[in-house]
Order: C-alpha cells, then sequence, then structure tokens
C-alpha cells in the first residue's frame, strides 16, 4: 500500500470505516487541487441516473453525469484529456484536465468530437478547507494513492474501483473487498 501526501493528480480511496456517509462511502476521489488554502476533488466511482442531457437539453449527448462530491451540487464541473481541443484547460497532473472553455465543449458533444473516455462531467465537488482533509487523513479517513492509471482514469468502469483498490492494498482490505455496502446485509 501506498502511503503518500495528498497533492494534486493523486487519489484518495474512502476507507472501510466510512459507512453510512452517503457521499464518501466507497469513493474513489481524484484529488484536482491541494494546497494552504483548502482542497478540491472529484468523486470517479458514482454514476448518476442523469446523462448530460438532462442538464443541458441542447446538448446531444448521453454521457453519464457523477456525483462529484456535495458541494456545490447545482453546478456541473468537468475533467478531461484533450486540452488541445480545449481552450483554457488547466492541468491537474498526468495529463489531466479541469476546466476550460464550456461553450466549445458543448459544441464538440453536439458534433460527436468528445467521448466519454476523453472528458467526465460531475454534479458537485468534494471539497475541504485548509487543515479539514489532513485531519481526516489523521482519522483514517482516507488512504492516499497514486494515480496508475494517468489519464486513462477518465472513462475508466467505475462500477468495481473501490473494490479493485481495496485488493490491491491486500491484508484486511481484502476482507472488506468483498463485504456488503450496507452492514446490515451480512
Amino acid at each position: 500500500m501506498t502511503s503518500l501526501k495528498p497533492d494534486k493528480g493523486v487519489l484518495l480511496i474512502a476507507e472501510p470505516s466510512i459507512i453510512g456517509d452517503v457521499s464518501f462511502n466507497r469513493s474513489v476521489v481524484l484529488l484536482a487541487e491541494h494546497n494552504q488554502t483548502g482542497s478540491v476533488g472529484f468523486i470517479l466511482n458514482k454514476p448518476l441516473k442523469y446523462c448530460l442531457r438532462d442538464f443541458i437539453p441542447e446538448v446531444n449527448s448521453s454521457l453519464k453525469v457523477y456525483n462529484g462530491g456535495p458541494v456545490e451540487q447545482d453546478n456541473l464541473y468537468f475533467i478531461h484529456k484533450v486540452p488541445d481541443l480545449i481552450p483554457n484547460s488547466t492541468e491537474i497532473a498526468s495529463g489531466i484536465y479541469w476546466g476550460g472553455d464550456f461553450n466549445t465543449i458543448l459544441d464538440m458533444l453536439n458534433d460527436n468530437v468528445l467521448h466519454e473516455d476523453q472528458i467526465q462531467f460531475f454534479l458537485g465537488y468534494s471539497g475541504w478547507s485548509s487543515d479539514q482533509l489532513d485531519e481526516e487523513l489523521k482519522l483514517n479517513s482516507w488512504l492516499v494513492t497514486a494515480n496508475e492509471h494517468k489519464n486513462a482514469i477518465i472513462g475508466k468502469p467505475s462500477e468495481n474501483f473501490w473494490k479493485e483498490k481495496m485488493i490491491e492494498f491486500g491484508g484486511d482490505y481484502l476482507l472488506w473487498s468483498n463485504a456488503p455496502e450496507n452492514p446490515n446485509y451480512n
């Protein structure tokens, strides 16, 4: 198991002990920003029952929208790996970019230029105040690990992502990989 410090581009894996937290139970979060003022990330493995067209009817796209986290759930965010196509993008790390010109994205989606392995949309984000994430790490709420997938993490199937990470960590985490999400089902 890797014991990294939080930084842009790393993954936060929810400890199995986070039970009952609707947003973060069994979450895999890509950390997009981490500095002295706070941290921002996006939950990669919590698809919603909605597609992009449900939020933006003029867009001809059935791309899934994910629950990015509990903050600002009335806003749509996105990460991508095509900065050459989307102006004003900011690199997070490893060829993963955040933001950019939204009108360009809408046009490219309507022209079928962008695909689900190039861009991922989120409703809301995960945010931590200046020392909040560090405190949660001290409480063993998260495991911090490198993003070995680099920009291929965009479009990665999410159903078993958390479970895959538990198996990679091994040891006691192997037990958790097969535990039911709701402990009452045990």
